[in-house]
């Protein structure tokens, strides 16, 4: 399934459009973004679409919510794990628990924030993570 979404082609360089679109609920529900009138995203172009006119966007729900699990739960789950093994950590060395989760939840939570913005980086230029213009309305 694929979310879509319309919008207006502000430009177009190398392939990819810059299109101004309004938010979709997800987005406003959400609310981590400043604002909620709209927003520019970069889209593939392989129609051929022309500043000014009307697209449909598309956007593969799959690649949208690994990239939320990613953004929202990796951290999560990695202050968990890290207290977790902290704890274990602190009993093997007989020592106080408290300190070694705190310290293992914030390694871990560090090292998911640099991950996160490694998969970034790698998202920008997958190809199955970009928006598609599918359609251009006349």
């Amino acid at each position: 399934m694929e979310g879509q979404q319309e919008g207006v082609v502000l430009s177009v360089e190398n392939g990819l459009a810059k299109v101004k679109t309004s938010r979709h609920n997800d987005c406003e529900n959400c609310g981590s973004c400043p604002g909620n009138a709209a927003i520019v995203l970069d889209a593939r172009n392989p129609l051929g679409a022309k500043p000014g006119q009307r697209v449909l966007i598309e956007i593969k729900e799959a690649e949208m919510l690994k990239s939320a699990f990613i953004v929202y739960m990796l951290p999560l789950i990695a202050i968990f794990a890290g207290a977790t093994l902290g704890g274990y950590l602190a009993e093997h060395l007989a020592a106080e628990a408290l300190w070694f989760q705190v310290g293992g939840g914030g390694v871990a939570f560090v090292s998911s924030v640099y991950y996160i913005k490694y998969f970034d980086r790698k998202a920008r230029t997958n190809i199955k993570m970009q928006p598609v213009i599918s359609r251009i309305f006349e």
